[in-house]
């Protein structure tokens, strides 16, 4: 009849080896690969893993046994299941796009990349961020890496009587993404001021299902910027705010 060995395998998915019991030699803490925890037990049901299949006398020649997904005792999913199923999205190209993740992916880095333009080989010119325009120009650059139509100063509709523009606009991902840089007189009062009006006239934008608001603070005048965040962040039905300040922890 034979018996299973029990595979060792690491919370990414990689085989440590197919023969714990047998050879024990192989045995590893930690995967060589990735540096994640090793498991040879299923954490749900507490079952061993199956290994390579052995016969007394026989020796088997072929191919390992393959990593499973799935408990074949309880029926759950291992751990490195979500990783290898979201892979095979992508792959097919069937995983969606976060379009919001990556804008925020974007803001996140940019004071990173605002101080490495600062230094630059034998002191050449560089774009220095002094005001809102710069910024804008900055972060306009940056969106190219991941969004092909972006519209700049686009129009928004009458609002209390008057037009104004917004920064950006994504028209496909149905993003506005409005700039604020601050500075003396600009803190944290005056930011959600004019972002509470923002809000109010981006909603009724045709192309506007979320509004991004980018608060580039380099100097420090938020003094409570997650706080500030969580006070205007907001999902109504059909329309979301998003802020985001830069950097934190002055």
């Amino acid at each position: 009849m034979g018996y299973y060995d029990i595979q060792q395998i690491c919370l990414n998915g990689h085989r440590i080896t197919n023969n714990y019991n047998s050879s024990p030699e192989f045995r590893r803490k930690h995967c060589p690969d990735c540096g994640a925890e090793t498991i040879y037990k299923c954490p749900e049901c507490n079952s061993n893993i199956p290994g390579e299949h052995h016969e007394d006398g026989v020796v088997v020649f072929g191919f390992p046994k393959s990593v499973p997904t799935n408990c074949t005792n309880c029926g759950n999913s291992f751990p490195w299941a979500k990783s290898k199923r979201e892979f095979s999205a992508h792959a097919s190209g069937s995983l969606e796009i976060d379009h919001i993740q990556l804008v925020e992916k974007i803001c996140s880095r940019f004071h990173l990349v605002a101080k490495q333009l600062k230094s630059r080989y034998s002191d050449r010119d560089t774009l220095v961020i002094n005001d809102e325009y710069d910024t804008q120009d900055l972060l306009h650059s940056l969106l190219h890496i991941y969004f092909d139509d972006i519209r700049s100063e686009e129009w928004t509709p009458s609002y209390a009587g008057s037009c104004s523009r917004v920064d950006f606009l994504l028209k496909q991902e149905q993003i506005i993404i409005e700039v604020k840089k601050t500075r003396e007189s600009l803190k944290t009062k005056d930011v959600g001021e004019q972002l509470i009006i923002d809000s109010q006239k981006y909603r009724t934008h045709p192309d506007c299902k979320i509004l991004f608001c980018f608060v580039y603070d380099p100097d420090g005048w938020i003094a409570n910027p997650r706080g500030l965040e969580n006070d205007l962040n907001k999902k109504d039905n059909d329309f979301e705010i998003k802020v985001l300040i830069v950097p934190k922890g002055h």
